[in-house]
Parts: C-alpha cells; sequence; structure tokens
C-alpha cells in the first residue's frame, strides 16, 4: 500500500476500508475510538450540550464528541444500511467544517448499485483497482488471522469472548495501522494456542451491534456463561472468501435485509452449539423492532437487553442475564426449569 499524508479518515461504520488503506490514509472506526476513550462520557454531554436530544442514540452523540476531539476533518458516513440518525449527524459535523463523502449500502444487495458506490469511492480517495486489489490482499491476510482468533473461540476454547469481541471489532479499520494490529494478532495467536481450554459454561451466541455496556463479557463470564459467537462483530471481519471486493461487502450482512443476517444466525448456532442468544438493542434505535422477527424465526432461548449510554452492567439487567444462564444450565442438564 501507498505511503500517503496519514490523514485520519473517520468511518462511521464498516466500510471498504481497503480503499482507505490504498490511499495512505489512516481510517478511524469513531464507534470504537469512542467506547475505548476514558473521556467517553463527555462526549455524549458535549452533544447534548449543543442540542442532540436526549433520546438521540448514545453511539451518533459518541461519534459526534469524539470526531471534534480527534480533530477528524474528513468522514466516510454510511447512509444507507446502518443508522437513521447518521444523515443529521453528517449536517451538524459539517457545520463544524467536517468534510463528508456519503456511502449507500443498496437494501436489497443489488450488485450493480453497491459496484457504483465502490467506484464512487475509490475516484473520491484516487485509487485504482489494483491499488484496491493489493490492499484487499493484505487485509485478507491479517483477517485470516482474526477468523483464527475465532475459531479458537468457539472450537478450541482458549479465548474468551472479549478477547473475540476487540479482536473482531477491530477489523474495521486495523486500528489505523494493519501492520501493527497483524502483530498483535500474531502474538495473541502465539500465547492463546498454548493455553488450557476455558471451564465448560453455557454456550451464548451475541446478536446485535456491539454493546454500549462496558463490562457486559466479564459479566456472563462470571455467570456462568461463555459468548461464543459474536455476531455482527464477526461479519466486520468479512469471514466469506472472495477475490472480488464488491462480492465481499455484498456478502458482509449488517446493512442489508434482516432475513439476510438470519440465515447467517442460523447457520452459526448449528455450527457452533449455542445454547441460548442475546440480544443486544441499542436504546431508540429502530434496530429494536426486529426483535419481533428474531423471536419468530429462532427456536432458542433469547434474552433481549438495551443500553444507553456507557456504562458497567446495571444491577437490573445482571439479575436477568444471572437467570437467563440459571434457566440455560437447568435446560441443558434436562430440568424443567420455572
Amino acid at each position: 500500500m501507498k505511503r500517503g499524508d496519514g490523514q485520519k479518515v473517520g468511518l462511521t461504520t464498516t466500510i471498504p476500508v481497503e480503499i482507505v488503506f490504498a490511499a495512505g490514509k489512516v481510517p478511524v472506526d469513531l464507534n470504537n475510538r469512542f467506547i475505548t476513550n476514558p473521556q467517553k462520557e463527555s462526549f455524549l454531554a458535549k452533544a447534548e450540550a449543543i442540542g442532540f436530544p436526549r433520546n438521540t442514540c448514545g453511539w451518533i452523540k459518541g461519534i459526534y464528541g469524539v470526531t471534534l476531539a480527534e480533530g477528524i476533518t474528513e468522514m466516510v458516513a454510511v447512509t444507507q444500511g446502518d443508522c437513521s440518525n447518521t444523515h443529521a449527524l453528517m449536517e451538524v459535523l459539517q457545520t463544524a467544517g467536517v468534510r463528508i463523502f456519503p456511502f449507500a449500502y443498496p437494501y436489497d444487495q443489488d450488485r450493480h448499485l453497491l459496484a457504483l458506490q465502490i467506484e464512487r469511492m475509490m475516484e473520491h480517495f484516487g485509487v485504482t483497482q489494483e491499488e484496491v486489489r493489493e490492499a484487499k490482499e493484505t487485509l485478507d491476510r491479517v483477517r485470516g488471522k482474526v477468523h483464527e482468533i475465532d475459531r479458537l473461540t468457539w472450537q478450541e476454547g482458549v479465548v474468551t469472548g472479549n478477547e473475540n469481541h476487540l479482536f473482531l471489532v477491530s477489523t474495521s479499520d486495523m486500528n489505523g495501522d494493519w501492520q501493527a494490529f497483524e502483530g498483535e494478532a500474531d502474538r495473541f495467536l502465539a500465547e492463546a494456542t498454548g493455553r488450557r481450554p476455558l471451564a465448560d459454561g453455557v454456550r451464548l451466541g451475541y446478536l446485535g451491534v456491539p454493546p454500549i455496556f462496558t463490562d457486559l463479557y466479564d459479566c456472563l463470564e462470571e455467570l456462568g456463561g461463555r459468548v461464543v459467537f459474536n455476531e455482527l462483530q464477526r461479519q466486520f471481519s468479512m469471514p466469506f472468501t472472495t477475490d472480488d471486493i464488491v462480492e465481499q461487502y455484498r456478502q458482509f450482512t449488517y446493512p442489508y435485509s434482516f432475513f439476510i443476517r438470519l440465515e447467517d444466525i442460523k447457520e452459526e448456532i448449528r455450527r457452533r452449539g449455542i445454547d441460548g442468544l442475546i440480544h443486544y438493542c441499542q436504546s431508540f434505535c429502530f434496530r429494536q423492532v426486529q426483535d419481533i422477527i428474531l423471536r419468530q424465526e429462532i427456536k432458542l432461548p433469547i434474552l433481549t437487553i438495551e443500553g444507553d449510554r456507557p456504562a458497567p452492567v446495571d444491577a437490573r439487567t445482571r439479575l436477568r442475564l444471572e437467570s437467563f444462564v440459571e434457566m440455560l444450565r437447568y435446560r441443558g442438564q434436562g430440568w424443567i426449569y420455572g
């Protein structure tokens, strides 16, 4: 990948990051940068102070705050296939001097429309198809190492749900430095492969956007649950093999119909031997409504939890998680519960 000016480019969600790297820019997944920042609560306060409504998604307010704090001057904003509030966020950030490049995933996975979006983005960043192809080969190699970390989670049982989550979610921007990220993955794999398997626990699948709770995975493991499937985080890692970048982002399930996500969820439930599902919904998000379809289509116990602002799991949610894990444990032992 060519040397560039090292300028940061903010991302509102997963986009064809190969193009940003090929241009010599530094991609910054603003969601990851927000939730890992010790000052994250101040970002929400800053957004609310200028007029963001209280009932706006915490991630949107966090992205606004961290964009200004990080000095981001250019952003790729996904206008279709992610959060409906992104449109207003873009406009507010434009008034603050941030240049916005809009990117839209076609709802029905239309290949022609997606190809046009990718071509527009390549033209915007001034890169060729060959440069993007080379970047894709490099990033796919790194992704393959993260896929192995995922396999060690559900098949070998030597990686925790939180470690799995962190590596998978970081593939959206490779932490801005794919070489350093690859080195981190290599070191982790060398250490994890020498571990003893973790204690058996209730095998859980985590569905939905990454949690705004700061300690959800630790909480579940304390209660005897093990997350062996992080649905959307896995999708950010591009788990399907293809040499075609358009097809790669066509197979990426998150931006499209919920029924496309369901196909992948059902397959991974079967493959990973899932006992029950945690469905995380962000407060004030339209995706909460999809819980109706999930419960109609999936014949497994499902616990739906909701988060609003970055904080540890609250007492009420912890009690619900504890009851759910206990119920699954009794169910797995053939007991009649309740």
